[in-house]
């Protein structure tokens, strides 16, 4: 089973998300976490971020981070002008389930990621469907075989090496930190003889599985280690750069619902025909 705490006074954070055996979220000392205001820039101090209506970009890791939550019985809400977003989290037989709506005018975009740093090994293993379409963004451009494309938000290929970049294995501090957007609602994470799996449900959303693998080389001054994992409606980390497809969009009935499912063991993702690098369609 696993257990999760959250700081509803402190914009939602995931502080804890723990397994009989092991606690399975990073954590680094951010003092300047618990002082933010909406608008601050990011204070990275781990866990989980409830990161809407963009990740990169403008308001940086989104709208709700650093605003206070209001707790109503089981479900937690925020509202951020133009959209609420209401979270409730509940036990399943195996692990937990995050249900989410957010309510907006009919027509609102946006991407939502459930901005989880875990606290893995270096011999940790992700694990999604192979050839599943996968964007690299510029920062992984010194890893590539060629030039990066001008001008290009992204470069797509396969996983789980799109362009030669190992983006299922983390292995030991190298100096690089790579951002990728994967085309796979269900990511299994191995890390020794433990799992964790993060499975994500949304009716007539894009759906996708964000990756941040910081191998100290982000932030430029100071350098850390950290690793995303983060189910995503979008398929984009800014929402200024989603093109048709590539955000999240509230129907006519002012409402977008999803599920977030996370559970101790899993079923890895079976392949599908193996994909050629090409463009993402």
């Amino acid at each position: 089973m696993l257990t999760v705490t959250t700081d509803p006074g402190h914009g939602g954070r995931w502080t804890s998300l723990r397994s009989p055996a092991r606690e399975w979220l990073w954590h680094r000392p951010a003092p300047e976490r618990g002082l933010a205001a909406p608008g601050d820039a990011f204070a990275d101090a781990g866990g989980l971020e409830e990161c809407v209506p963009t990740v990169r970009g403008l308001p940086d890791h989104g709208d709700v981070w650093a605003r206070a939550w209001t707790v109503s019985g089981e479900t937690q809400h925020v509202g951020a002008g133009s959209f609420t977003l209401a979270r409730t989290l509940t036990p399943t037989a195996e692990g937990v389930a995050a249900d989410y709506t957010l309510t907006a005018a009919p027509g609102f975009r946006f991407v939502w990621a459930a901005h989880a740093l875990l606290d893995l090994s270096a011999d940790a293993t992700l694990h999604m469907p192979p050839g599943a379409a996968t964007r690299l963004f510029p920062e992984a451009a010194p890893l590539l075989p060629g030039p990066w494309p001008p001008g290009a938000p992204w470069v797509a290929g396969a996983w789980p090496a799109p362009h030669g970049v190992p983006m299922d294995r983390l292995g030991p501090d190298d100096g690089t930190a790579v951002g990728a957007v994967v085309d796979a609602d269900l990511c299994c994470v191995h890390d020794g003889d433990d799992r964790l799996a993060l499975l994500l449900r949304a009716d007539r959303q894009p759906v996708s599985t964000a990756l941040w693998r910081n191998l100290a080389g982000f932030p430029p001054e100071r350098p850390y280690r950290s690793t995303g994992v983060e189910p995503m409606l979008g398929r984009v980390f800014d929402l200024a750069d989603a093109g048709p497809g590539d955000a999240a969009r509230v129907p006519a009935t002012g409402e977008v619902r999803w599920r977030l499912t996370l559970t101790p063991s899993c079923r890895c993702p079976e392949p599908p025909a193996p994909k050629e690098d090409r463009p993402w369609t």
